[in-house]
C-alpha cells in the first residue's frame, strides 16, 4: 500500500508525533508532482505579466528585470542582467531536465521501441514540417521575418498535458503516450533547430573547449563515475564554453544530460540479498529499552544500509526527481513572468495583430499543428507503418493534436532568439499566447466531448501500474484516479486480475471499466473486448 495525504504513513513506520508533519509533506509532494498545479502556476504568470505589461508599472517592471548582477573572480569579471540570468542560465536547468526525459525515453521509455514510437514520432514531424509552410505563406518574401519560422513548431508538454490530465481516467492512456512521446520528439526537434539555426556565428576556439568538456563528461559515464557533484560541476564548465561558442547556452543542459549514467552502480541482484542480511542484524542488534543514540552496532548497521540503499537509484533519476518541481514550479514561471510582458499601451494593437509574424505564429500553431499532426498520423496509420494506440480514435487524436498547437515555453523562447527587432518579438508572442490559448481550450474541448460519449456509455480507462512509472505527464493525476476505480469497487477477484496483466504486460496495462447500469448492458458488455463488468 503506498501512502497518501489522508494514509500518511501505512505501515506506522514513523512514530505518531509526526504524522501530520508526513502529511503535509505528502500533500507538497503531490502538488509539486502534479502537471495540472504546473500549468495553472506557469499560466498565472503569464497573466501577472500581462497585467503589469498594460499598467503603469510596466516601466519599473521592466527595468527590475534588466538590473544588472556582476560576479569578479580575480581579474575577471562578469556581468548579465536578470532577464539573462533566466533565459540563459536557469533554463540550461529546464534543457537539462528535457534531455534526461529525451534519455529516459530513448533508453528504457516509449522511444525504444521504433514501430511503438513510429506515429507519434512522424506525426511530430508533420506537427513542425507543416507549421514551417503556414508561416512561410505569410513570411518568405520579408527577409526581415521570414527566418522566425521555427517559432510555431514547438509544443509546451507542461501546458498540453496539463490540460489532458484534467479529462482524468475518461481519456486513453494511449492518448498521453502520444502526445508525451509526440512533445519528446518536438523537443528533440527544437533543440535541433535552436543549436543549428538559431546561434550566433560560433567561435570554433570555445566550441573546440566545449567538445573537449564534453569527452571529458562522456569518459567519466565510461569510468562508471555515478557521483552527480563531478557532472555538475563540469557541466557548469560546459555551459560556459557554449555560451561563449555562440551556440545558445541552453543547449549545453541538454549534452550534460546525455552523459549521465541512467544505470546503478549497485548490483541489484546482490543487493537484495545483502540489504535483507543487513536488516536482521539490525533487528539482532536493536534494544528496545535503550535510546538509540546509545547502539552503535544499530546506528552502524542501518547507516550501511542507507547510504548504499541511496546509490541503487540511477543518478539520472535522482537528478531529474530534484530537477522536476524547481523547473515546473519555479523556472519556467519565472521565465513566463519575464517574456509574456506583451504590452498595448502606446502600441498599434491593430498593426501587431495584422503583421506577418502574427499571422504566421498564430496560424502555424492552430493550424498547422494539428494538420500536420493528423495528416501524417493518417499516412502513417494507412501505410501500416503502426497502428492507433489501444482503445484511441480519430477524434482522439484530433483533439491530441489540437492541443500541439500549445507552444507557450518553447515558442516564446525560440522567439526571442529568432527577432532581434523588439517589435517582432512583441508579434510573435501575441500570436503565441492567442493562438495557445485557442488551441488548449479548442483541444479541451474535443476530447471532453469524447469524454462525455465515453461516460454516456459508462466507460473508464483504468492505467495501473506495479511501480512508479508515471513521468512528467498528465498521467499521475489519471493514474490517482484509476487507484480509486480498481481498489474501490471492492473487488478482491478484479485487483488480482489486474495484477497478473501488470506482470504479464511488464508492469503497465490498461483496463476499459464498463459501468453496468442494467441488465441489457451486463449481457452487452460481456461482448465488449477487454472490459470487464
Amino acid at each position: 500500500m503506498e501512502p497518501t495525504a489522508k494514509n500518511p504513513d501505512p505501515h506506522h513506520i514513523f512514530i505518531d508525533e509526526v504524522q501530520g508533519h508526513q502529511r503535509r509533506w505528502l500533500k507538497v509532494i503531490q502538488f509539486t508532482s502534479s502537471s495540472t498545479k504546473a500549468a495553472a502556476i506557469m499560466l498565472a504568470a503569464a497573466i501577472v505579466a500581462l497585467v503589469i505589461a498594460n499598467s503603469p508599472f510596466f516601466e519599473p517592471f521592466e527595468e527590475f528585470w534588466h538590473t544588472h548582477v556582476v560576479v569578479g573572480v580575480g581579474g575577471f569579471i562578469g556581468e548579465m542582467s536578470l532577464a539573462h540570468i533566466i533565459n540563459d542560465i536557469f533554463m540550461a536547468v529546464f534543457f537539462l531536465l528535457v534531455g534526461l526525459e529525451i534519455k529516459y525515453e530513448m533508453t528504457v521509455g516509449e522511444l525504444t521501441n521504433i514501430r511503438q514510437a513510429a506515429l507519434p514520432i512522424i506525426a511530430a514531424c508533420g506537427g513542425v514540417l507543416a507549421p514551417i509552410v503556414i508561416y512561410s505563406l505569410f513570411n518568405a518574401t520579408n527577409p526581415e521575418t521570414s527566418h522566425g519560422w521555427g517559432v510555431p513548431t514547438a509544443t509546451d508538454i507542461a501546458f498540453a498535458l496539463g490540460i489532458m490530465a484534467l479529462l482524468g481516467n475518461r481519456v486513453p492512456n494511449g492518448v498521453r503516450v502520444f502526445l508525451s512521446t509526440l512533445a519528446v520528439a518536438d523537443d528533440i526537434i527544437a533543440i535541433l533547430v535552436i543549436a543549428i539555426f538559431y546561434g550566433q556565428s560560433p567561435s570554433l576556439m570555445w566550441l573546440a573547449i566545449a567538445a573537449a568538456i564534453l569527452v571529458v563528461l562522456v569518459l567519466m559515464n565510461r569510468a562508471h563515475v555515478y557521483a552527480l557533484t563531478p557532472y555538475m560541476l563540469v557541466g557548469c564548465l560546459l555551459w560556459f564554453a557554449v555560451f561563449m561558442s555562440g551556440v545558445h547556452s541552453t543547449i549545453a543542459g541538454v549534452l550534460l544530460a546525455f552523459t549521465i549514467p541512467t544505470g546503478s552502480r549497485v548490483d541489484l541482484q546482490k543487493f537484495m540479498t545483502w540489504s535483507g542480511d543487513r536488516v536482521r542484524e539490525a533487528r539482532a542488534a536493536y534494544v528496545e529499552t535503550e535510546p538509540v543514540t546509545l547502539q552503535k552496532d544499530y546506528m552502524f548497521t542501518v547507516t550501511r544500509l542507507s547510504s548504499v540503499a541511496r546509490q541503487v537509484v540511477p543518478p539520472a533519476t535522482r537528478l531529474e526527481h530534484m530537477l522536476y518541481p524547481w523547473v515546473y514550479f519555479a523556472v519556467l514561471p519565472l521565465f513566463a513572468l519575464t517574456n509574456a510582458d506583451v504590452s498595448f499601451l502606446g502600441g498599434d494593437v491593430l498593426a501587431m495583430v495584422s503583421s506577418p509574424v502574427f499571422f504566421g505564429v498564430f496560424f502555424g500553431l492552430l493550424l498547422g499543428k494539428p494538420i500536420g499532426i493528423l495528416l501524417f498520423s493518417f499516412l502513417t496509420v494507412k501505410l501500416k507503418i503502426a497502428n492507433l494506440p489501444d482503445h484511441v480514435n480519430w477524434i482522439h487524436m484530433l483533439g491530441a493534436g489540437i492541443l500541439g498547437g500549445v507552444g507557450f515555453t518553447m515558442a516564446i523562447f525560440v522567439a526571442n532568439l529568432a527577432f532581434p527587432e523588439a517589435v517582432l518579438i512583441a508579434d510573435a508572442k501575441i500570436g503565441i499566447l492567442s493562438a495557445s490559448l485557442l488551441a488548449g481550450v479548442i483541444g479541451f474541448l474535443f476530447l471532453f466531448m469524447q469524454a462525455k460519449a465515453a461516460e454516456r456509455q459508462g466507460i473508464s480507462y483504468v492505467s495501473a501500474s506495479l511501480d512508479e512509472v508515471v513521468r512528467q505527464t498528465a498521467g499521475e493525476e489519471a493514474a490517482d484516479m484509476a487507484d480509486d476505480v480498481v481498489l474501490g469497487c471492492g473487488d478482491e477477484d478484479l485487483v488480482d486480475d489486474v495484477r497478473e496483466v501488470l506482470e504479464a504486460e511488464g508492469g503497465v496495462a490498461e483496463f476499459v471499466v464498463h459501468e453496468i447500469r442494467d441488465e441489457a448492458e451486463a449481457e452487452e458488455a460481456e461482448d465488449v473486448t477487454g472490459t470487464r463488468p
